[in-house]
């Protein structure tokens, strides 16, 4: 019986990828396309190849594409367009020149070639631009361009020669589903039986996963741009060019160019994109584009007067926060989803299809895809008011200054606290994570509530201080009801986490269990904290933006046991109150023995607080004496009013998550999907403390990391700080050792106790970090550094445990 393919739906770029990459390792493979292979957003698109990306996944694929799209032609014979014809990125501000140069240092490290110029060497690259009003720019020599069109008809070529079942005109319906897993497709002749499933389809992706009950929250946006030509002095060896400022490209074409804009806000397409609109365009919106045709002009005097030779205005797949979707939906056996490409899907889908490509060969992610992961969104994301109000803003991001923390502005309010109005009367700047609107730091003495971004200090600086000195010498309150709680119930319970959990999970009731949850390879798919609550039952809490994901990766880590998982984040309240002070506050308000013999460090018990009771968790995640009290939503304000006078009275300060972020650098806690990765092990890490390496049935990955324990490890997490006190860390700065870049920084923050910025990263390791003079590039300065493989902060966890 012959194997089952694999079916690509969808003959864009993205899915020719795909196919190809599949074809190529000898895979059965059908490739259907509704239409026309690079129908959809690829045959409209500009065919831009930028290389360095604010991360190394999204860098990783786009050279793979450049490197693909170079040698695809000769395979082939069918021509790409592509030529090696380097970026210029111009930069109007200090700030928008300090992101460039972030950026130029992550290249660096990456080995990408890169060079960053003055003014006038900007104008070298491309004769007749103005620059008066430029500070600098970078210059990227291996980056270069397509035609996206004739690209996804090589690929799709070359996925025919390695053997491919190639469709045009074969228009899915809907997918086919049995149970959990995605079983086939069905089109309008007929079904076939598929292996593997791999949706990319663009901006009908949606519609077609509704067919099986699985979200992919996308929205199509207009997006727009002109072809001009021709323009004096331009020809096709110049320079893709990018004002992000402005938010323009300038795209050679020939004598002429493509002038393009990602606008700070975009319109959504409300129709529902019909099947035959696949080589259609909307209908032109000159008004939208006066600004962006003004700015161009600006930008390079030339363009004034050159005529127009075709407006473009085409529909385009976003998604909420501006990254595509590259992994499986939560809930499905036999699905992968590769869409919502966010105007990047030429620079990625090379690339992304040979990542998609090693997953099916595998049947399990190759790398960490965590920012891609289609589990890192919500259901309620799905909305088609929310997704129309968020993707009219997503589009702009693109070019939008790159702030650390930068918040959404559209879609908000969905998700608040119970506690949501008394934080706003305290004073509460809100940002979003997950949905959820929560305090990011309090303004005081007299500042308003209100957000500002930069590179170094801001007017929050002053706030968050006062909150890390409160939960570091008195009481801070913390809303956390944002962390998602999921409970797992039944027979098998215990059994079945300790197979998914490092950790030992045969603990007495009322045990608190901080473990990770891991893969075959050893490699993170989680850390969280179990609370056994009964005999068979326990509370997991998580991260918010971890919701999803971890009550997919339980729940499948429960199937065919007599034990489920439910999702009981809304149900549940939760505030933290964290500081050498809580004790004190906790125990007049319930008349509870609160010494740590009768209630020590992770451990639960119930506690009556006024009319409420309440369960208390006596863990931390900033590292001093603290506990996490979880209600009923439904007793939320009455807790607080038991609560707040006492505060109030110890002199309790509110506190944010930009203080509980830094204060958890100081206790050296990583953190998941930025410090703690699926790329990690737990070793690595420098968590093998959370290994019960012995216990009955041992757990998933332990192996793994048993060979690598023997093995050694290459690379290690460690703490980094900065010797001058007054730099802020954000994350994603590069850290130097005796001149050579060696790492990013996964993270970072400024550390109030320590008075120093505050950063983690992966080093090399051979037994010990290699000694050396450290230093952190922070696109501003090269600031000293020291490395720390202990907390800096009280790194016996005393306090905590007091």
């Amino acid at each position: 019986m012959a194997a089952r393919p694999t079916v690509v739906v969808g003959g864009g770029i993205a899915g020719a990828s795909v196919a190809y990459h599949l074809a190529a390792r000898g895979r059965p493979v059908a490739l259907l396309e509704q239409a026309v292979v690079g129908g959809g957003t690829t045959h409209h698109a500009a065919g831009m190849v930028a290389r360095i990306r604010p991360s190394r996944l999204l860098t990783d694929l786009t050279v793979a594409s450049a490197e693909l799209y170079a040698r695809l032609e000769a395979e082939t014979g069918v021509p790409t367009g592509w030529r090696r014809c380097g970026s210029l990125m111009l930069a109007r501000t200090e700030e928008r020149l300090v992101s460039l140069r972030r950026l130029a240092n992550l290249g660096r490290l990456w080995a990408i070639a890169v060079d960053e110029l003055t003014p006038v060497e900007c104008e070298a690259f491309w004769p007749g631009i103005r620059t008066d009003d430029l500070v600098g720019g970078l210059w990227i020599p291996d980056d270069g361009k397509v035609d996206p069109l004739a690209t996804a008809r090589s690929l799709a070529e070359g996925a025919r020669r390695h053997g491919a079942d190639v469709r045009e005109d074969a228009r899915v319906v809907r997918l086919v589903r049995s149970g959990s897993r995605i079983t086939g497709v069905e089109l309008e002749a007929g079904v076939i039986e598929a292996d593997q499933v791999v949706l990319a389809a663009g901006m009908w992706s949606r519609d077609l996963a509704a067919t099986v009950g699985v979200a992919v929250p996308l929205h199509a946006v207009e997006h727009h741009y002109v072809h001009l030509g021709p323009v004096p002095g331009c020809h096709d060896g110049l320079p893709c060019m990018r004002d992000y400022d402005a938010g323009l490209y300038f795209r050679p074409d020939g004598d002429g160019l493509w002038l393009g804009a990602f606008q700070e806000r975009s319109r959504p397409w409300v129709e529902h994109p019909p099947g035959e609109f696949s080589m259609a365009l909307l209908e032109p919106d000159r008004p939208a584009f006066e600004r962006p045709l003004r700015d161009g002009v600006h930008r390079l005097p030339a363009l004034g007067g050159a005529p127009e030779i075709r407006f473009v205005n085409g529909p385009e797949s976003f998604t909420a926060d501006d990254l595509a979707f590259l992994g499986a939906p939560a809930g499905t056996e036999g699905l992968l989803v590769l869409a919502g490409y966010n105007s990047f899907g030429i620079a990625l889908s090379g690339g992304a299809g040979e990542l998609v490509a090693r997953w099916v060969e595998a049947d399990r992610r190759p790398r960490d895809q965590w920012i891609l992961d289609p589990t890192r969104m919500l259901p309620f994301q799905d909305a088609p008011a929310y997704l129309q109000a968020r993707t009219a803003e997503t589009l702009g991001i693109a070019y939008e200054m790159p702030w650390p923390n930068r918040q959404l502005e559209t879609a908000r309010g969905v998700r608040r606290s119970p506690w949501h109005e008394r934080w706003l009367e305290r004073g509460a700047v809100l940002g979003q994570r997950a949905g959820w609107e929560r305090p990011l730091w309090f303004a005081r003495d007299g500042r308003p509530p209100r957000l500002a971004y930069g590179w170094g200090r801001t007017p929050a600086f002053a706030d968050v201080a006062v909150e890390a000195r409160a939960a570091r010498q008195g009481i801070a309150v913390f809303d956390q009801t944002s962390f998602a709680k999921l409970e797992i119930r039944g027979p098998d319970a215990t059994a079945a986490l300790g197979w998914l959990c490092t950790a030992d999970m045969d603990v007495p009731v009322g045990r608190v269990v901080y473990t990770a949850m891991c893969d075959e390879d050893g490699r993170f798919l989680s850390d969280l904290t179990f609370t056994r609550l009964a005999d068979d039952a326990w509370l997991a809490v998580t991260a918010a933006a971890q919701q999803v994901h971890d009550l997919d990766v339980i729940r499948r880590g429960l199937a065919g046991r007599r034990a489920e998982v439910v999702d009981v984040t809304s149900g549940l309240g939760t505030l933290g109150l964290m500081g050498p002070g809580s004790r004190d506050v906790l125990a007049a308000v319930t008349g509870e023995d609160l010494a740590a013999t009768a209630f020590p460090f992770l451990h639960a018990r119930r506690l009556p607080i006024g009319p409420v009771v309440a369960l208390a968790l006596r863990v931390s995640y900033v590292g001093e004496l603290g506990y996490e009290l979880h209600v009923p939503t439904e007793q939320a304000a009455a807790l607080w009013e038991v609560l707040a006078p006492a505060l109030d009275a110890a002199g309790a300060e509110p506190a944010g998550y930009v203080a509980m972020d830094a204060l958890r650098l100081e206790k050296g806690f990583g953190a998941w999907g930025t410090d703690l990765s699926a790329d990690d092990t737990v070793l690595e890490a420098g968590m093998g403390f959370l290994c019960a390496w012995d216990k009955p049935g041992g757990f998933r990955g332990r192996e793994a990391l048993l060979a690598q324990r023997a093995a050694g490890i290459g690379r290690r997490l460690v703490t980094v700080t900065l010797d001058d006190p007054e730099p802020v860390l954000w994350g994603g700065e590069v850290l130097l050792r005796d001149g050579r870049p060696v790492a990013d920084l996964t993270s970072g923050g400024y550390g109030h106790t320590i008075r120093a910025g505050i950063g983690m990263a992966y080093v090399p390791w051979d037994g010990g970090v290699a000694a050396g003079m450290w230093a952190v590039d922070t696109g501003s300065a090269l600031v000293p550094a020291r490395v720390h493989v202990r907390a800096p902060w009280d790194p016996g966890g005393a306090r905590l445990r007091g």
